[in-house]
């Protein structure tokens, strides 16, 4: 690629007039005339949209109607993803009758966005027609004639500022950041038609913009929102190779049931099924099962005034996050969240003391609290404080860093959740926390930690939970045993 001045484009515009309307079938018959596979299977023979394509090809560009303004395709690794992005931008360059297009690939990085970006860039290469149409710089296609462009952008807020894209491809999203996902919808519907396409593979945690948006598409309630997902049945086995074929549905023509079989043989199951099966089902280290928390949420159930409930408290010296969490004492135990405080972003931030003492004060007036269980470390005068103003056997000191003490409290909560011996508010802060958690093996049982040192995914409201269910728990068994009468 030559640096400095492109030669003057000299070719007379195209014309598109004969391939019919804009919609889903000018898509097609664009796709069919002018573009060529650009790698792999049948390399440089015609593109042929597949019948599962032209369906969501058939939602994001519809003959009559309104076009969504944002779409979502969620399917395993293997099955063309890349290839229909580079169609649908190629399309939008070129054929969709858009007067200076601004088509944008986003990814989290140059390398991932060079992907679209390179497919696409074949593509025009491969059709002299479309070639001589261009100017092509290194991360950019200009076509002058109609003053459109394709471009590669970083993920990053900066970065997507000031555009006005006719068409926004955003590839993998599972690795985009909610800030990146509100920058990215900013900068577009500028425009009396505009979409922005997400495609991606399942993440990794339901803190995720794409999870967020999962959910949003399978209500199915948004006209505006385009919502295909592709994966195998929930449950089903993971050699199950009749699930493959439901997950993949490019499995038996371009991607290959051989290769899924040694993909198998040498990948760890939550990986295949996340990556080859288009499952939700989390990191491999994740402490609770994929769905095991969401299981036990009963967000009706209100916790009444003055019910006798466990407070439990993981608290921050500084910038992290700080978490007081409520359990019901009784045979049916209910998790619930008080307050969760969490640092925003910014770098001076630090817990409000002061809010919390107060909330705290604020529970004790609340319910009938048989005791309030608080790690220590960086809030022990607050302790002293609390333990003068609600009596000392209320407050008891829990170091949540002693593993013979967390060890069984945190398997105690494991079993209770995987046997729906306990509900929980359905907090959207627990629940991120509780899947932030990994397992980390002791002696004493697992315990849960940060997937690293200095991670910025928290587990102190799921800390909290595995103390104050631990202690409801304790109390309900002693006045169990209180009740218990012996005759001689």
């Amino acid at each position: 690629m030559r640096a400095g001045p492109k030669k003057a484009v000299t070719a007379e515009p195209l014309d598109f007039s004969h391939l019919g309307p804009v919609g889903w079938k000018r898509v097609d018959a664009f796709a069919r005339e002018y573009l060529r596979v650009p790698k792999g299977e049948g390399a440089k023979s015609p593109f042929r949209l597949r019948k599962w394509q032209l369906d969501i090809v058939r939602g994001l560009y519809p003959m009559r109607g309104t076009r969504p303004r944002q779409g979502l395709l969620s399917l395993p690794r293997g099955n063309g993803k890349t290839a229909l992005a580079a169609v649908l931008g190629v399309y939008g360059l070129f054929a969709d009758e858009v007067e200076s297009a601004q088509v944008l690939v986003v990814a989290s990085d140059e390398r991932q966005a060079g992907h679209v970006f390179k497919a696409a860039l074949r593509m025009i290469e491969l059709n002299p027609i479309l070639a001589e149409q261009c100017q092509v710089y290194q991360d950019r296609i200009v076509v002058p004639n109609t003053n459109s462009e394709l471009r590669t952008l970083p993920a990053t807020v900066d970065a997507l500022q000031g555009w006005d894209p006719s068409l926004m491809i955003v590839d993998e999203l599972h690795v985009v950041t909610e800030a990146v996902w509100d920058a990215v919808t900013s900068a577009a519907g500028k425009r009396r038609s505009s979409l922005t396409l997400a495609i991606s593979t399942p993440a990794d945690s339901p803190e995720s913009i794409m999870w967020r948006l999962v959910e949003h598409g399978r209500n199915g309630d948004d006209p505006a929102f385009y919502f295909k997902e592709y994966a195998a049945p929930e449950g089903c086995l993971v050699d199950d190779e009749q699930a493959w074929k439901i997950a993949n549905p490019a499995l038996g023509d371009f991607k290959f049931v051989d290769a899924m079989r040694a993909t198998l043989r040498t990948t760890r199951e939550p990986a295949f099924r996340r990556y080859q099966l288009g499952q939700w089902v989390g990191q491999a280290e994740s402490w609770l099962p994929w769905g095991q928390w969401d299981s036990c949420a009963d967000p009706d159930r209100l916790v009444a005034d003055r019910e006798k409930v466990v407070l439990a408290f993981d608290g921050s010296a500084s910038g992290d996050s700080t978490a007081l969490v409520g359990c019901t004492i009784g045979d049916d135990p209910h998790l619930f969240v008080v307050d969760v405080w969490s640092n925003p972003g910014d770098r001076g931030w630090r817990v409000p003391r002061g809010q919390v003492d107060q909330v705290v004060a604020a529970a004790f007036d609340r319910w009938d609290v048989v005791e309030l269980a608080a790690d220590p470390w960086g809030w022990r005068s607050e302790l002293e404080s609390w333990s003068k103003r609600h009596g000392e056997k209320r407050v008891l000191e829990w170091n949540t860093a002693h593993a013979a003490r967390m060890a069984p409290a945190t398997d105690r909560l494991y079993q209770a959740t995987a046997t729906n011996a306990v509900t929980h508010d359905g907090d959207s802060r627990m629940a991120a926390h509780i899947a932030n958690c990994k397992a980390k093996s002791t002696p004493m049982g697992d315990l849960v930690t940060k997937d690293k040192r200095g991670s910025p995914r928290k587990i102190d409201a799921a800390v909290a939970a595995i103390v104050a269910f631990d202690r409801a728990a304790w109390h309900s068994n002693k006045s169990t045993r209180k009740r218990v009468v012996s005759f001689r």
